[in-house]
This record gives structure tokens, sequence and C-alpha cells, in this order.
């Protein structure tokens, strides 16, 4: 296949993962604020894995097509779910876990889908006609999660990380540190600029996540006996 082949295919394979990642992220945040009493997202229908609630085409279709053409993991966002934390019963409770449940989803999606592949790789034949294909979408699923989770705990302004240091602040701490948020529009682009000219600096910041994510697979797959 040619290159640009390669690219569509690997599109296709990540794409179920990609997008099962990001409507559970965002789902979860729905789940969790309801549960300490804000109805405002399940009011408004994103309390769903219906994709279509939770579809935005900047980080849905643009920025994930185009992290696939430049050989990055297809990673990108859906539409935020609205969140009125007034409506909490616990507030600082319920800003920390209502933030922490969107990556916690990816974690566990992640580990499930290192699970399934160890289990497949090992108790299915290779003669399987879908064996291969399916292990492929599933170490995307496994890189897609881990790499989402830990993306979403920077805490740059208003990434998930953010608003769960921000539980912990109060007064003049947490106004400068909700002033910082207008710089990270710059240093995203920044980071995105130096991607293209080939430092991938968010490579560097996402190694961890990487890490982990090979970690737990490889720790399924011992496990399981495949590895020796």
């Amino acid at each position: 296949m040619n290159d640009l082949n390669v690219i569509l295919f690997n599109i296709a394979q990540s794409m179920p993962g990609f997008l099962l990642a990001i409507v559970v992220h965002e789902a979860s945040h729905a789940w969790m604020a309801n549960k300490f009493g804000d109805p405002t997202a399940k009011n408004e229908g994103r309390l769903t894995l219906n994709p279509a609630a939770h579809y935005d085409p900047l980080g849905t279709i643009f920025f994930p097509l185009l992290a696939a053409f430049t050989n990055f993991a297809m990673i990108g966002w859906a539409k935020p779910v609205p969140i009125e934390v007034r409506n909490f019963k616990k507030m600082r409770q319920g800003i920390f876990w209502v933030s922490f449940a969107g990556p916690l989803s990816n974690l566990i999606l992640g580990c499930l889908s290192a699970l399934i592949l160890a289990i497949i790789a090992t108790k299915s034949s290779a003669d399987w006609g879908y064996y291969a294909i399916s292990l492929q979408m599933l170490r995307f699923s496994v890189m897609i999660n881990f790499i989402l989770a830990f993306f979403n705990l920077i805490p740059l302004p208003p990434l998930d990380g953010s608003k769960m240091v921000s539980a912990f602040l109060k007064g003049e701490a947490l106004r400068k540190y909700e002033d910082f948020a207008r710089y990270t529009p710059v240093i995203f682009i920044l980071i995105m600029a130096l991607s293209f000219m080939g430092v991938h600096t968010l490579s560097y910041v996402l190694m961890p996540a990487q890490v982990l994510a090979n970690f737990i697979l490889f720790g399924f797959l011992g496990l399981m006996g495949g590895i020796g």
C-alpha cells in the first residue's frame, strides 16, 4: 500500500476506538455531574453514548484527521458537556470528581481494551479472519485512551486537570490560576507549530501515557501466558 492508503487504513482502524473514547469521556462527565446534583447535561441529552449528541466538527473530525495525516496518534475531543457547579451538593468535591470522571473513564477503557487484546492474542487462532485487524484496532484503542486521559490531566485551562487543581485553590491563588487560562491557546499553538517543524513536544509530554499503556498491555499478555 502507498502512504495514503496506509494512513486511510490506520484511520479506519483507529476511528472506532477514538469515537468510543471521546463519547464515554463526555458521558462520564455528565453522569458524575448528575450524581453530584447537576442534571444540566442530562437534561440536554448528553448522558448518552450516542456520538451524534457529542459531535464537535473541529475536535471530532478535523483535528483527529490532521493528527493522523501528520503521523501522530488520533487525538481530539467532543463537545464539552454543560456543567452548572452551583447545583452541586458539595461544590469542591463535585468539581474535582466531575472533572476527573472523563480521564478516569479513558483509563478504564484503555485497560479493558488491553485485556480484550490479550485474550484475543492468546486464546484465539491466528487463522481467524478478523484476528489481525481486531488486534490492531484494540492496540489503537489502548493507546488513544491512555493518551486522551493523560492529555486531559495536564493542568492547563480548560483541560480537566486544571479544574481538578482549581478544586483545591481559594481566593487569590484561584484567581491567578484562572487568569493563566488566557495563555493556554498560545501554548497549544506553539506546541502544534513545533510539531509541524518536527519537534514533537507533545510526544514527549505524553510519553508516560505510552509507557503505561505498554506496561499494562504486556502485563495482561504475561498473565494470559502470551509472553515467555
